[in-house]
């Protein structure tokens, strides 16, 4: 496996030099370089694809192909910001791609609006990492093992109403470095106290750390047997969002599609008797995700797509740079209580 913190990168010329300026002095030079080396895919332009393309661009990834069949609708439009209002029932992605460019003319971006299942698997290969929003849970364990094999980093994501979540496999072993403070030695006489005790963190001084992280795949961490009794005893522990994240893409699975407020009360009958079944063929009680859920998932909101648009931009960054310790291996967001969380799922 290559080490890509130590793999030689592209050149920045002077242009790109002030273009980024401000991520160069926030990250460095060399993670910069390996930034504009690096080509990405992005499936799904809704609202939270729409917030990922955003980061990735202004962050200067070197290519970005947005991937998406589906046609720009009134509620798309509202939901994301690349698609012009009068766009609907343009592909989404096409649709997409002018506004996108204009973020940043020195990143190649490209649409492809063709539909992602029907994609081979040399088509996933041609890129260093895979960001997949609005995907069916077989076609992201499909895609997971794929690039898994050849060292492609994949992240996964949605928006439903007030949730949202995201996953990300960067291998059996990713390399990072990390900036921490230098710890200093003091000097002093015998009766300061020990010799051990005689340290402190400099604040002036600071020194890079190389270091290893491992992941487990989507199928993996989809896959934990609730049944054991370690497993049990974490239940506590475990936020409620894992649980969600199960329905909701079972219920994507069933209907082909996410809950929809014009089907609300349908829906919420749907979303009801796929809780039940999911947690029961999981071995968990049903009162780990309680009635109240039915109610904020519905849509995406676009305050949400931000915040998890965000996150999940970052740590596309982060792992593309190799710089800084990337999220392991969730991460959830609740939108009514304004927080998100970090949790590992699958072996270590």
């Amino acid at each position: 496996m290559i080490d890509m913190t130590e793999k030689e990168e592209p050149m920045i010329s002077e242009e790109e030099a002030a273009q980024y300026d401000r991520q160069i002095r926030l990250w460095g030079l060399e993670a910069q370089k390996r930034l504009r080396g690096s080509r990405m895919l992005l499936v799904g332009l809704g609202g939270l694809g729409a917030e990922v393309a955003k980061n990735l661009i202004l962050a200067g990834v070197k290519r970005l192909t947005l991937l998406d069949h589906e046609q720009a609708t009134e509620e798309s439009c509202r939901a994301q910001f690349l698609v012009p209002a009068m766009a609907q029932g343009r592909n989404r992605a096409e649709a997409s791609l002018e506004r996108a460019q204009n973020l940043n003319p020195m990143v190649e971006v490209h649409a492809d609006s063709e539909r992602v299942e029907g994609k081979p698997d040399d088509y996933f290969l041609q890129y260093d990492a895979v960001c997949l929003t609005g995907c069916s849970r077989d076609l992201m364990v499909r895609v997971d093992q794929l690039c898994t094999q050849h060292n492609i980093k994949v992240f996964c994501g949605d928006v439903y109403g007030y949730y949202g979540y995201m996953f990300c496999n960067l291998g059996q072993e990713h390399s990072y470095v990390e900036e921490k403070n230098k710890v200093v030695k003091l000097t002093g006489d015998a009766s300061d106290g020990p010799k051990a005790k005689k340290t402190k963190v400099d604040t002036n001084e600071t020194t890079m750390l190389k270091k290893k992280i491992s992941f487990c795949s989507l199928k993996e961490a989809l896959e934990v047997d609730w049944t054991t009794e370690k497993a049990k005893a974490s239940l506590k522990k475990t936020p409620a969002d894992y649980f969600l994240l199960h329905v909701l893409l079972k219920f994507r699975t069933d209907k082909g599609r996410d809950p929809e407020p014009q089907c609300f009360a349908e829906d919420s009958k749907l979303l009801e008797q796929i809780r039940n079944d999911v947690l029961y063929a999981l071995g968990v009680k049903c009162d780990i995700l309680n009635d109240d859920f039915i109610s904020y998932c519905f849509s995406e909101m676009s305050p949400v797509c931000a915040v998890v648009g965000g996150v999940l931009g970052q740590e596309v960054v982060k792992a593309l740079s190799h710089r800084d310790a990337p999220h392991r291996n969730f991460f959830f967001f609740d939108g009514r209580k304004g927080n998100g969380v970090v949790s590992y799922f699958g072996s270590n």
